[in-house]
């Protein structure tokens, strides 16, 4: 995911026309083409953290291949708490597991003190994390997706704790998420929900694109043609909801002629029981959203 949302931010500013090009060993400031007033809220240099070297080299090539934009970010291994104290925003994107030993690093709750931490960590409340940084550390959650890689994305995020600067935070997590696709504030308690939803979603909806497609395929279509068929339905039938307005069981009738070929598949799916496992699958996924957090009994 930190892939996906550092890509997706990346290639929305290509058109601001920035370099990131800041070396973090120097701090010496980069090459900017601004197009206007400098504007606070829009990063001007990336720093990415992992854990292993060899993840690292392949993280390179990663945003390497984005350009001269991607080819500023600096990729470190094992280097958390000295990028903290380099970056004025740091986005969590660790395992849930891993997030309390990432935040008790010797110097780290020093490195965060009055910065923005934004977690993106299915299942780790926000009084957990409070509890692992020091108190002026402003702490949000966020939950994107990983269409964000693309500008299509859906984040929720949570509600920003009060500080002299809240303006400017909301400004930067605005930039940032609205720049990869949609975002809305939500409160926290909806959160396991929209990890279920929004997170898992992209896996359930690939598993009906292909079960769409291999029922093309089964009757005649070539596999290429009938994904193709079975991705632009999908992605246009969204777009009707979104910028038409439709409600899905308007569309849903509206295909829906009498005696036609849509009821008689729209009938065998209910045979399946289609509509209440996919619904049972997300209830399934929120309840396993809200225990990944927590600390494993022994």
């Amino acid at each position: 995911m930190g892939i996906a949302v550092l890509s997706g931010v990346i290639d929305s500013l290509k058109p601001a026309g920035h370099v990131f090009a800041e070396k973090w060993e120097s701090h010496t400031p980069g090459t900017l083409t601004p197009t206007g007033p400098p504007d606070a809220s829009v990063p001007t240099s990336f720093i990415a953290c992992v854990s292993r070297e060899d993840s690292a080299a392949r993280l390179r090539t990663i945003f390497a291949a984005l350009g001269p934009m991607g080819a500023g970010v600096s990729v470190h291994a094992s280097q958390n708490v000295a990028a903290v104290q380099a970056a004025d925003v740091v986005l969590l994107c660790c395992k849930p597991q891993l997030a309390h030993t990432i935040l008790s690093e010797t110097g780290m709750k020093e490195a965060l003190g009055g910065k923005l931490l934004i977690s993106i960590l299915a299942g780790v409340t926000m009084t957990q994390l409070e509890g692992w940084v020091l108190p002026s550390t402003k702490v949000i959650r966020a939950m994107p997706n990983t269409p964000c890689k693309i500008r299509e994305g859906m984040t929720t995020i949570s509600a920003l704790p009060p500080s002299p600067n809240v303006d400017l935070d909301r400004a930067i997590i605005l930039k940032i998420f609205s720049s990869i696709g949609r975002c809305r504030f939500l409160d926290e308690k909806h959160f396991d929900a929209c990890t279920a939803l929004s997170g898992s979603g992209p896996a359930f909806a690939c598993i009906f694109l292909e079960a769409m497609a291999d029922g093309g395929v089964m009757m005649g279509l070539p596999r290429a043609e009938a994904l193709e068929l079975a991705a632009q339905t999908l992605q246009g039938t969204a777009r009707m909801v979104f910028q038409g307005g439709a409600h899905p069981a308007q569309i849903k009738d509206a295909v829906t002629t009498p005696g036609g070929c849509t009821i008689a598949g729209l009938l065998a799916m209910e045979d399946g029981r289609v509509r209440s496992t996919i619904a049972r699958a997300i209830q399934v996924a929120t309840e396993r959203a809200s225990e990944l957090g927590q600390p494993v009994k022994k």
